[in-house]
């Protein structure tokens, strides 16, 4: 059995229940909105964006659990690990709304015209506990949960006015996967949520543990 991962939209995992750091920096920072003594910034400015960063994160993995020849459900919960966060943290200069930020940020990677609640940032981060599973044969399984985590840092200036500068962070994808323990990770690098997995829950020892190479795989059931 190799990987059976699947991504939902960020909407629909909101409507079941329902933000950062970077498949893997660290969770995102809280929002630092700017202090009320500051001065508004300009209207009508230029953003600047630089060290613009998107990758998967791995936020929730269960233990594992070993299923005979018939298969099953995968009972065992996923524990949530880090928790996305959708934040402006801001660095220096005149006041800026941390939304008018985030909506500039995912108009940089093309990521708010796919999700609008990119720049919410009071938007409820994914429940990975909502993950559950069917296995069609048997194997030692491990469930997990990752998104896709958007960062960079900016600058915000216009004419001879002040420049403000921070760092943004939402996510645009809530994904979940299970894997084998017996089997390498299909196509897994250093950093990638599935061999992230397996080294939280898997032996050290296990191929899943390790990057390897592409490999079939049996689907899991619905």
């Amino acid at each position: 059995m190799g990987i059976k991962e699947g991504c939902l939209a960020a909407g629909v995992v909101a409507a079941l229940l329902t933000g950062a750091g970077a498949c893997a920096s660290g969770g995102g920072e809280p929002v630092a909105e700017p202090k009320p003594t500051r001065a508004p910034a300009c209207e009508n400015g230029t953003y600047a964006w630089f060290n613009v960063d998107r990758r998967d994160v791995l936020t929730g993995v269960a233990e594992k659990q070993t299923l005979g020849k018939g298969g099953g459900r995968l009972t065992h919960e996923v524990t949530p690990l880090r928790t996305p966060r959708v934040a402006v943290a801001f660095e220096e200069g005149p006041g800026i709304g941390a939304e008018a930020v985030l909506r500039s940020l995912g108009t940089r990677t093309g990521d708010i015209d796919d999700d609008a609640g990119f720049a919410d940032v009071h938007r409820p981060a994914p429940d990975p506990r909502a993950v559950t599973t069917d296995m069609e044969g048997a194997g030692t399984f491990v469930n997990y949960s990752w998104v896709k985590q958007v960062t960079a840092d900016f600058a915000y200036t216009c004419g001879n006015g002040g420049r403000t500068t921070g760092r943004a962070t939402s996510w645009v994808v809530n994904g979940s996967g299970v894997l084998d323990c017996a089997l390498p990770a299909e196509g897994a690098k250093e950093g990638d949520p599935a061999l992230a997995a397996a080294r939280f829950s898997c032996d050290p020892r296990d191929p899943a543990a390790k990057p390897g190479e592409v490999r079939p795989s049996r689907p899991a059931s619905s």
